[in-house]
């Protein structure tokens, strides 16, 4: 206990109010503001227009078998596109599905949170399929704002919100979700911090969820493929070993890693063919997949 302050002349009582400031931007290092600045100009086409199509909008990559139908070549150009793009966002949304699959089993008085939620979509697949409260966190005003007009036109935003800050201290109360996940975000951050705010947000058996691209450390340091990739996206891409000590010194315990380097790969393919959709990265990313450098890995983990 501190020892009793020293006696002085009484002052007048000062009124201090306890509601939040509203602050424009969240707390974050140069690094962070670079990341936000990126995504608040994104506007990539690969992104936006595989939303259109049933306005979920990920920021993520494609998982299962491709149907190559789609590239025939009898097809009209303008339809041929249209049955890729379509295609592509198939893949990216068994993407979500396989993730949000393992936040479970979840009941419509759960909260769960989505960190580095980009446009949201992530959050609406979890909130469709258990009918749970969903709080979204993204570094980009811009992100944040298309994500909860997107809420709003579903009639979900009283339980689907998503805010500006920052996923490494969200300010969200502590020990109040029963699920939380990265979808490929994780390589913005610090893993260390970010699996500490993890564990501050679940409750005591709540669920962890992340589908990351990892450098492999059997392959030695990151490849050059790998560094190509992390100066596209402004990011750091972690090695796979460093997620499990992370884990494991954040009171999170894997209870399933699974290998989806295969089933994301035909994903690749099909989208290197989509000439109204390439970005130029994904000769790179089917490079490192080839070489062994790469890999892209499901990790579900148990909050202790």
């Amino acid at each position: 206990m501190a020892d009793a302050p020293p006696h002085h002349e009484e002052q007048p009582l000062t009124i201090i109010d306890a509601t939040p400031a509203a602050t424009p931007v969240p707390a974050q290092s140069t690094y962070q503001t670079r990341v936000a600045d990126y995504w608040n100009a994104e506007e990539n086409p690969v992104n936006l227009e595989l939303g259109k199509i049933d306005d979920l909008y990920h920021h993520h990559y494609g998982v299962g078998d491709v149907d190559w139908s789609v590239l025939d070549d009898g097809t009209d150009p303008a339809t041929r596109g249209e049955r890729i793009t379509a295609e592509l966002h198939r893949l990216e949304q068994a993407q979500a599905d396989l993730l949000a699959s393992h936040l479970g089993p979840l009941s419509p008085a759960d909260r769960v949170f989505d960190a580095g939620c980009g446009r949201g979509g992530g959050s609406v697949v979890a909130h469709l399929r258990y009918g749970c409260h969903a709080d979204g966190v993204t570094i980009s005003r811009k992100q944040a704002d298309f994500a909860a007009e997107q809420a709003r036109k579903r009639g979900i935003d009283d339980r689907v919100r998503y805010h500006h800050r920052n996923m490494l201290d969200t300010g969200l109360k502590s020990g109040a979700y029963a699920a939380s996940w990265n979808n490929e975000s994780t390589m913005y951050v610090e893993l260390d911090l970010l699996f500490a705010e993890h564990a501050r947000l679940l409750r005591r058996g709540g669920r962890y969820v992340t589908i990351t691209g990892c450098y492999n450390d059997t392959y030695g340091r990151a490849s050059r493929e790998v560094s190509l990739i992390n100066a596209h996206y402004i990011c750091d891409i972690h090695p796979r070993s460093e997620y499990f000590r992370a884990m494991a010194r954040n009171r999170l315990v894997p209870v399933h890693v699974e290998d989806l380097t295969a089933a994301t790969i035909p994903y690749w393919e099909l989208r290197k063919k989509a000439d109204h959709l390439v970005t130029g990265i994904e000769d790179t990313f089917l490079s490192a997949y080839g070489n062994g450098s790469f890999q892209y890995l499901l990790i579900v983990a148990d909050r202790v």
